[in-house]
């Protein structure tokens, strides 16, 4: 497994900002989901944000002009009015997709072992970082059994 000597970019190299911008950009809560629609081909505004559940119109906007300003994505105007404008993945678009594709696989392969973390971590705090001590528990099998480990 590559480790962070093995990455591109060194942490103290002032690059490394510009990196971590772009880096808030195309990992930011709508631009990857917004990327994994565009895959299949150009779509008009309204068609993204009907595939896209739970997005606002204004973030939507928000993060199809911050995907166009870094090259990602192409807005082609085809009538001004009434407005029909489309968007579609550039080179460069084709290419993040490729590199983020085994992560949202990963996500969506590993949802159940994180919702179950999640409850685990959740839980009462007492429960979740202490053994309970064998003299405040009544049951003399579980509390030889707590005393031996």
């Amino acid at each position: 497994m590559a480790g962070a000597a093995d990455l591109p970019i060194r942490y103290d190299d002032p690059g490394a900002c510009q990196t971590r911008e772009i880096l808030d950009h195309v990992a930011d809560k709508w631009s990857l989901y917004v990327v994994a629609v565009l895959v299949d081909g150009e779509l008009r505004f309204t068609e993204l944000k009907r595939r896209i559940d739970g997005i606002s119109q204004r973030m939507l906007t928000v993060t199809l002009r911050g995907l166009e300003r870094d090259g990602i994505i192409t807005r082609t105007v085809y009538s001004p009015m009434p407005p029909n404008i489309a968007y579609r993945l550039t080179p460069l678009g084709t290419s993040l997709w490729a590199a983020t594709a085994p992560l949202i696989t990963w996500a969506s392969a590993h949802l159940p072992d994180i919702d179950a973390a999640r409850r685990r971590y959740h839980q009462p705090t007492v429960e979740r970082h202490t053994m309970p001590r064998p003299a405040l528990v009544s049951d003399p099998a579980l509390r030889s059994e707590i005393s031996a480990s």
